[in-house]
């Protein structure tokens, strides 16, 4: 791949062999399940599991090269306090912004409530619906500062009104264990105190057994790299459920020849500068919509720093790049194959895509909705499935952080006229104490 051609061209997806399929569609979920860093992560859990903080404390020394004792893995409330003196005013407002739109949309979803109805005379049947007793939220650190991240994670759970929320961070790397301010001042505008420094699968595993310093929780999420990826599959053995999955940052535009090479090109690198383990993918069903995109992305990546310039290469490159389809309905099939972290589509008929469209973690329509509005404004999940996880699964929001508990209420006339069911049933499937606790009742 010549410097001209940043994107990786896959080619036609009709002469694509299942193999090169597999290539693209299967992005870095091999990394999560290699069982070298399986064997390797489950080490690091195991020390955690059986010795707490101490097992923290030497995760941080071999990982971070950063020496703690156990009275400094929370965050103390001296360090809330001089976070906002560290971050400007300018990021305080944003922050702000953002919580408002996430509380908005997290809002919408908590009105949908409690329910009932009587399905037939006689018979009630609904929901009651409640915050799950506890959460842990995992924010990144070691490639940036993601103080969106602890927004979206903790604004949902919050309004959820989940009682107890623990959040763990990573020292920010070099230093001598200070948690990024910004995500402190996230936590502090949430309400949240309970935060705690602890590097990768180690924060999980203190999340999902609890430590001396660390509370358990029932239920962790928080993307990352591999390892923490891997760290929340293997400690749902014990009991602690995750969401799946919260990877590497991916996307994939959908594009037609109305759309502008100009933006496309800077939408590509908006997720593909995250890192060497991001994933970028264009589909178009136009060869000179290709070309133009090719050229416009090789300019832009001139006016990215050369880490992100390198990120960003990976992930248009050796982890993502460009099919061609004959039709855009195709494209729209490639997208739903791929199912995508973030999509978003540029077509001439955006309603006509969105209905074909049913994997992606979310659907941005048209260029002047970006990924980045997604990420720090809009306030839709922006912690979203990826790996392929988007056919199965849906985005962080306070959904994620409610449980519905179904419940019924029948008088003795609709009990009698069930009963017949329910023992046909009951005789096939050979249960006669279930039987007999409805004859029981009508005999009496």
């Amino acid at each position: 791949m010549s410097n001209d051609q940043p994107i990786r061209e896959r080619g036609s997806w009709q002469q694509m062999s299942a193999a090169e399929r597999a290539d693209l569609l299967e992005r870095g979920s091999d990394k999560i399940f290699d069982p070298q860093l399986r064997e390797g992560v489950l080490e690091i859990i195991e020390d955690v599991r059986h010795n707490g903080d101490a097992g923290l404390i030497r995760a941080m020394e071999k990982f971070d090269r950063i020496s703690l004792t156990p009275d400094r893995i929370r965050v103390s409330p001296e360090e809330f306090a001089a976070a906002r003196k560290k971050i400007s005013p300018e990021l305080l407002t944003a922050i702000r912004d953002l919580l408002d739109h996430l509380r908005a949309f997290n809002e919408q979803l908590t009105r949908h409530g409690d329910w009932s109805f009587e399905s037939e005379p006689g018979l009630m049947v609904g929901e009651k619906v409640t915050p799950i007793a506890s959460a842990g939220l995992f924010v990144p650190s070691g490639k940036g500062s993601y103080p969106s991240v602890m927004a979206q994670l903790g604004a949902p759970a919050v309004v959820a009104g989940v009682p107890q929320i623990a959040v763990v961070v990573p020292p920010i790397p070099g230093g001598d264990g200070e948690v990024d301010p910004a995500v402190l001042v996230v936590a502090d505008e949430l309400g949240i105190r309970d935060v705690f420094r602890a590097n990768g699968p180690a924060g999980i595993a203190a999340l999902a057994f609890g430590t001396e310093t660390v509370p358990r929780v029932r239920k962790v999420c928080g993307p990352g790299s591999p390892p923490v990826t891997c760290a929340q599959i293997e400690v749902q053995r014990y009991g602690t459920v995750s969401v799946m999955l919260l990877g590497p940052s991916e996307s994939l535009i959908l594009a037609d020849d109305s759309a502008d090479p100009y933006l496309l090109a800077a939408d590509l690198l908006n997720e593909a500068e995250h890192g060497a383990d991001s994933t970028s993918v264009f589909v178009t069903d136009s060869r000179a919509l290709l070309d133009a995109v090719q050229t416009e992305v090789a300019k832009q990546l001139l006016d990215l720093p050369e880490q992100r310039a390198e990120y960003a290469r990976s992930a248009l490159g050796r982890n993502g790049g460009a099919v061609l389809t004959a039709t855009i309905d195709e494209a729209a099939e490639v997208a739903n194959a791929f199912a995508p972290e973030h999509m978003q589509i540029a077509v001439r008929d955006e309603q006509h895509v969105l209905d074909l469209l049913v994997d992606a973690g979310e659907i941005l329509l048209g260029q002047n909705t970006t990924v980045s509005m997604a990420n720090f404004i809009i306030g839709c999940p922006a912690a979203l499935p990826t790996s392929g996880y988007a056919k199965v699964s849906s985005g962080v929001t306070a959904d994620a952080f409610r449980k519905r508990t179904a419940v019924a209420k029948s008088t003795r006339e609709a009990l009698a006229r069930m009963s017949d069911t329910v023992i046909a049933f009951t005789r096939h499937e050979g249960f006669p104490a279930h039987e007999f606790a409805v004859t029981r009742r009508l005999d009496r």
